[in-house]
């Protein structure tokens, strides 16, 4: 992955400003993107998160292919929690909430693990309900990718290829309004979903 991203040519626009150097000083976030898009938002963070930071922590399933994707993002210095919605998702929320706690920024794919794809299920949303922790959407675009037979089309860049990543503004989450927040959050992410 190492060899590949080297080859890759990124271009970021921040809408947040969150990788500034000037957002080191502020509160932690939830980073959310599409399952499909982890490449391009694990070669950001190589590339673009603020060292000032305390860190990422990733919510990975507890199967053996989240052990895999756990296994991954630690040799990329990001630490993981483990759950999802259908199996340790009460301890994983918990976890989760922790870490935002103790000032780590949290990355979850609100349609993982397993879909349907670009489907925003509830669990971002009571995480950032509950913590007050704002969600930071990241939106990305490959100029040619391979697209795995997979249930969520998962994307890998092609070598030399362009990866555009767009970070939008921060979004809160409204009290007591889980359909309409949800329906408003898929919005925003779906933005440039293909």
């Amino acid at each position: 992955m190492r060899l590949l991203f080297a080859t890759l040519r990124l271009r970021v626009v921040d809408h947040a400003g969150f990788t500034t150097s000037s957002s080191s000083s502020s509160s932690p976030v939830i980073i959310a993107f599409w399952h499909n898009r982890i490449c391009a938002v694990t070669l950001t963070f190589l590339r673009k998160y603020p060292r000032t930071r305390r860190g990422v922590m990733v919510l990975t399933s507890p199967s053996r292919d989240g052990e895999i994707l756990a296994q991954v993002m630690a040799a990329f210095r990001m630490g993981s929690v483990r759950g999802s919605s259908s199996r340790r998702g009460g301890e994983a929320l918990l976890a989760l909430t922790a870490k935002l706690r103790q000032g780590f920024d949290i990355a979850i794919t609100p349609d993982g693990p397993r879909g349907p794809k670009y489907c925003l299920h509830p669990g971002l949303i009571f995480l950032a309900r509950s913590t007050g922790a704002q969600i930071l959407p990241i939106h990305a675009r490959f100029s040619r990718a391979l697209r795995l037979k997979s249930w969520d089309g998962f994307r890998i860049p092609v070598p030399f290829s362009r990866v555009e990543v767009t970070i939008g503004p921060y979004e809160s989450v409204a009290e007591e309004q889980d359909a309409f927040e949800r329906a408003r959050l898929e919005s925003i992410l779906k933005n440039e979903a293909d």
